[in-house]
């Protein structure tokens, strides 16, 4: 790991916020990080308002898009809601659908199948709409590259508009509406919305004519949290008030497919954290194991009773899921070391039997051991699929678009992104793209990098201090929880590895003259135990332990050396 402490800046300034805020220097230093540098920011920042929403109609082709639904509407035509299998995909679908249903009636939704037909438009959905007689179709969370698909569904007088967030090409779809922050010629200000949060910003405007205030979208708002938090998309601006509103939808009176999920965890209050590891992966298994419509059933189900039957049926395709992801990733392991390619600048891999729903995860799990961009490969169609993960700060979309000689389609993100290509083109494909990266990857971006927010010392940690480093949750990308570095601590000689298999780290830490113990926990850093027999440095965040009902702040390890 390694270790690397946020510079620290304009001092004065730092200083100035913290007696205008009446708080410690490091909570103002902390603020300053991550841009709130007054009195006025950080008091949005801390008490977010749904009135500090952007106006939809600041978004390019937003005007476009509600008239061509309201027209829609006043011909009585057919509407089909389409959107990806992910969770972003099948949330946005859900959000979207369930309120134009709540105007309209003719309104279907259309899942494709990520096996049969892929990831996005595709000529088969389109086919389904004109068989279907559906005239107008809202692509969700995918669409922007679309460009002779949406053509394809012009030449039947099928209209779309796209509600994207990835990356546009050179050249938008000609639909009748393209929403997406990210287009050059969008002035909208906020550009990181996820799929979901698009296909919010369309319902929000499409409630304007109808003297509907942004009070009648919270319900809406579970699931735009659960998108955000499952995309991993920047956790301030309009993502932080509509993840910090979705949380309290959630823990209140979130809807019932969401409200079966709880039902299941035992859980009383959910953290975002809580989204990310137990609502998003049982959502995201429907499309990976069976299909995605499930999903959006389980999320538009208006009986509770049969939500919770949806409920138990994608909690076994998690759980087949868990077990199919363990595997290749272990038959994944070998390959690179029967390969002889542990010291190589990128990890590819593939087998035609894998799994394609879960070759993302594969991916992301290899990082842990091999910490390179990656991709895993598996046989769909006439073509080899593949999910590229990335580590931070290195852009794997713009490497793949060097790579773009050997790929058919391609898209995504800085960090993820999916590809296909023909089967004789994998070898080039896999050399090309190692050395693309061997070329253009800082040799430092190689070892995992733990971001400090400050050196603090131990006896700073007060409840106080906790409980506003606490209120800037919800945590994600861009307001990550704040990591802190502590020297020359140690262990009051009752540490111990726990676990069923020793693997975590237990520690009783004390500092310097101060005699007060901090509990900490150090997850998989059991082989750690070592380096405690004498005075050690830390990184951690603080985190709030309860134990027999009593609760006390815990340190969080992240590392010791």
């Amino acid at each position: 790991m390694r270790w690397r402490l946020k510079p620290e800046n304009q001092k004065e300034d730092i200083q100035k916020l913290a007696d205008e805020l009446s708080v410690e220097t490091t909570i103002s230093k902390i603020l300053y990080q991550r841009n709130i540098k007054t009195f006025e920011e950080a008091k949005k920042f801390f008490r977010p308002s749904l009135e500090d929403l952007h106006d939809p109609f600041l978004m390019k082709d937003m005007d476009r898009a509600v008239a061509r639904i309201e027209a829609a509407i006043n011909n009585n035509e057919n509407i089909l809601v389409f959107g990806d299998y992910d969770v972003d995909g099948t949330t946005a679908v859900s959000l979207v659908s369930s309120y134009l249903k709540n105007l309209y009636p003719n309104v279907s939704t259309y899942i494709p199948d990520r096996y049969g037909e892929g990831y996005g438009v595709s000529v088969k959905g389109i086919d389904f709409a004109e068989d279907n007689n559906f005239s107008l179709i809202i692509a969700l969370d995918c669409g922007i590259k679309a460009i002779e698909k949406v053509a394809y569904a012009s030449t039947k007088n099928i209209d779309f508009i796209i509600c994207d967030h990835h990356k546009p090409g050179p050249k938008i779809p000609k639909a009748a509406a393209v929403l997406n922050p990210k287009r050059s010629d969008c002035n909208y200000p906020f550009d990181e919305l996820c799929g979901c949060g698009v296909g919010f910003k369309l319902i929000q405007a499409l409630g304007k004519s109808r003297q509907q205030t942004i009070a009648d979208f919270v319900p809406y708002l579970d699931l735009v949290a659960t998108a955000i938090a499952a995309d991993i998309v920047p956790m301030n601006g309009e993502n932080r008030t509509l993840a910090y509103f979705g949380l309290q939808v959630i823990n209140s009176t979130p809807r019932n497919g969401i409200k079966a999920i709880i039902h299941q965890t035992k859980k009383e209050k959910l953290t975002i954290t809580d989204v990310v590891f137990i609502i998003a992966p049982r959502i995201n298994a429907a499309g990976r194991m069976k299909h995605g419509n499930y999903a959006v059933e389980l999320l538009t189900e208006m009986d509770f009773d049969s939500a919770v039957e949806f409920a138990a049926a994608i909690e076994i395709f998690n759980a087949d899921r868990k077990d199919l992801d363990k595997k290749i990733t272990n038959e994944a392991l070998i390959q690179i070391t029967d390969h002889q390619e542990e010291d190589r600048y990128t990890s590819v891999v593939y087998k035609e039997d894998w799994h394609k729903g879960v070759i993302g995860i594969v991916a992301s799990r290899l990082i842990e051991t091999y910490y390179r961009p990656t991709l895993v490969f598996t046989k769909s169609g006439d073509y080899l699929a593949a999910s590229a993960r990335s580590v931070k700060g290195f852009d794997v979309y713009n490497a793949l678009q060097e790579c773009d000689e050997f790929i058919e389609q391609f898209g995504g993100h800085k960090y993820a992104a999916g590809l296909t290509l023909l089967p004789e083109n994998y070898e080039k494909f896999k050399a090309k793209f190692e050395e693309v990266v061997s070329k253009t990857i800082p040799k430092e971006l190689l070892i995992p990098e733990i971001l400090i927010d400050a050196e603090i010392e131990l006896s700073e940690i007060s409840p106080k201090f906790f409980r506003i480093i606490q209120q800037m949750a919800p945590f994600g990308p861009h307001n990550m929880r704040p990591i802190f570095k502590t020297t020359a601590v140690r262990d009051n000689g009752y540490g111990k590895q726990v676990g069923a298999d020793k693997t975590h780290l237990k520690l009783n830490i004390i500092s310097g003259a101060d005699s007060k113990t901090y509990h900490a926990i150090g997850f998989n850093l059991g082989s750690k135990m070592p380096m405690i027999q004498n005075d050690f440095d830390i990184v951690y965040a603080l985190d709030e332990n309860e134990w027999n009902g009593v609760k006390s702040i815990q340190l969080l390890l992240k590392d010791l050396q």
